[in-house]
């Protein structure tokens, strides 16, 4: 008997982005224009049009690509002026709800974009750590960095800081093996601290590079995925097959830069 994947019982997942969202927006669309042909209200054929790119969304692999699948096209119609028939709170709503969990401050930073699982596969060949030191992952987010750091350091003691209180509530509930905190990553310290890892966006490096060699210590380690910090000298760059570069820095150190150190 065959058994079907998961990818096999949605062949979008299979699809390149962004695919899979432009099929939704045109099922989506495709339904308001025809359900009122039909005979059908044009607030029922809205409501089946949002529910129809919501349920597509699910068959989605990542997060934040579900997040824009489903709300691609009653963001449109808003846009458009053709969502009449919902009242205006039904659009506050997700947006206070959004501005709750993600305050404007910590866009400033860098917007929610969760660690791959598998980003930071062969750190420990480049950055060995002996068991308990200390990691911290500076926006931690939901926990996903911290989740990846710990696949590479089984032993180590994570430790994450998030602006967003209640995304740091829900990530300190998916990294139980992890303390997480809500407050100013700039604001903590990062004395005392093998290794920091950072996600943040190219306008902050700058920032991070000052605060790291202002208060970590000779020979611990600062971490950024995708984005190099210009300024210091790289000890080593990861380059795992179809991931983000992961940019490796000893502070203090005067060692000589070690490129591509995985996949070579």
């Amino acid at each position: 008997m065959t058994t079907l994947t998961s990818d096999a019982a949605w062949p979008a997942r299979r699809w390149p982005w962004p695919l899979p969202a432009l099929a939704a927006w045109a099922l989506a669309w495709g339904l308001n224009f025809m359900l009122p042909a039909m005979g059908a209200s044009s607030g029922l054929a809205f409501a089946c049009a949002c529910g129809a790119g919501a349920a597509w969304a699910a068959g989605v692999g990542r997060v934040w690509r579900r997040w824009i699948v489903a709300l691609g096209f009653p963001l449109s119609a808003l846009a458009l002026g053709m969502a009449a028939p919902w009242p205006a709170w039904f659009w506050l709503a997700p947006l206070g709800a959004l501005m709750l969990a993600y305050p404007l401050r910590a866009w400033r930073d860098a917007p929610f974009f969760p660690t791959p699982p598998q980003a930071l596969r062969g750190l420990d060949r480049v950055v060995p750590l002996a068991p308990g030191a200390r990691v911290l992952d500076a926006g931690c987010g939901l926990g996903h960095g911290l989740r990846a750091l710990h696949r590479v350091y089984p032993h180590a003691a994570f430790e994450g800081v998030e602006w967003s209180a209640p995304l740091a509530w829900w990530g300190q509930r998916r990294a139980r093996f992890a303390q997480l905190r809500q407050g100013d990553m700039w604001a903590h310290s990062w004395a005392g601290y093998g290794l920091v890892y950072l996600f943040q966006r190219p306008e902050s490096m700058d920032r991070a590079l000052v605060k790291a060699v202002r208060e970590m210590a000779p020979g611990s380690w600062l971490v950024s995925l995708e984005f190099e910090v210009t300024g210091l000298v790289p000890t080593a760059r990861l380059n795992t097959p179809g991931a983000k570069s992961v940019w490796v820095y000893r502070i203090g150190a005067a060692a000589p830069s070690i490129s591509d150190a995985i996949g070579r």
